[in-house]
């Protein structure tokens, strides 16, 4: 199995992965600044530059998440971090043409609680060697990134809503700026996911900010019964405050301090 570096140049520096079995290979290409300290619970914001050359060769960071929902793949033994913001790219190593090839661009599922970008079957090789660019991306799970605490918010320690949302929207940003570099049509974007990522994708549909950043949408076997009212979502924010300040104290200081 022969396998050779290969550079890409995109808006925030040069990204080094490699070519195995006919296709390019980037992991973990950061789309978002580290969602951490004055970030966390807050919308993302987009990935610095780096200096050189950054090397994109294995997987980075899942998002937290509990181990023993987490039973095939690489899920089982990733390292977790909540710097977890980051997109893997395959490419054809020889396209049949010139032409701008067309973009899938994927959703992982796990009920917004578990799952990572970096999971075997989520690979996207096999779709590479049709004649796409694929892009899976990862994004921010269960209480930091899938339950409605905006309502906590204080001036101190501001929270923002919808935050996968929000991750994913960015993520497309990138690709309409970025995927050309390696060879895709940023005109010419289909989101796709499964379970809950096919949740996510279908409300994409309904995101103002995410128009004009896809084209098509595949929805494969979508959690229709994820979706909670703004009043259930209040008064589970609630119940944690609660739970969070039974010592005294703000519940929004408290979320910023608190372990993954």
């Amino acid at each position: 199995m022969h396998e050779r570096t290969v550079r890409a140049k995109i808006s925030t520096g040069i990204v080094e992965g490699f070519t195995r079995d006919g296709v390019h290979r980037w992991r973990s290409i950061p789309y978002a600044k580290p969602p951490v300290g004055r970030l966390r619970l807050r919308a993302p914001e987009p990935a610095e530059p780096w200096p050189g050359v950054r090397y994109c060769h294995g997987f980075g960071y899942c998002a937290p998440q509990q181990r023993r929902y987490t039973l095939v793949g690489l899920g089982k033994h990733q390292p977790m971090s909540e710097d977890c913001l980051t997109l893997n790219v395959v490419a054809p190593e020889k396209p049949d043409s010139d032409e701008p090839l067309p973009v899938m661009f994927f959703v992982h599922g796990g009920g917004y609680i578990l799952g990572s970008s970096a999971t075997p079957v989520y690979d996207g090789a096999a779709l590479a060697r049709r004649g796409c660019v694929f892009v899976s991306v990862n994004y921010r799970l269960g209480m930091l990134g899938c339950v409605e605490l905006s309502s906590l918010s204080t001036p101190e320690h501001p929270i923002e809503d919808n935050l996968f949302l929000r991750d994913l929207v960015l993520a497309l940003r990138w690709v309409r700026d970025n995927v050309a570099v390696f060879g895709g049509d940023p005109d010419n974007v289909t989101i796709f996911g499964e379970s809950a990522g096919a949740h996510a994708v279908a409300t994409l549909l309904a995101v103002p900010e995410a128009e004009g950043l896809f084209a098509r949408v595949i929805s494969e076997s979508p959690a229709s019964g994820m979706v909670s009212s703004a009043d259930a979502a209040a008064r589970l924010a609630d119940q944690l405050a609660e739970m969070l300040t039974a010592d005294g104290g703000s519940a929004a200081a408290a979320l910023m301090s608190a372990r993954p």
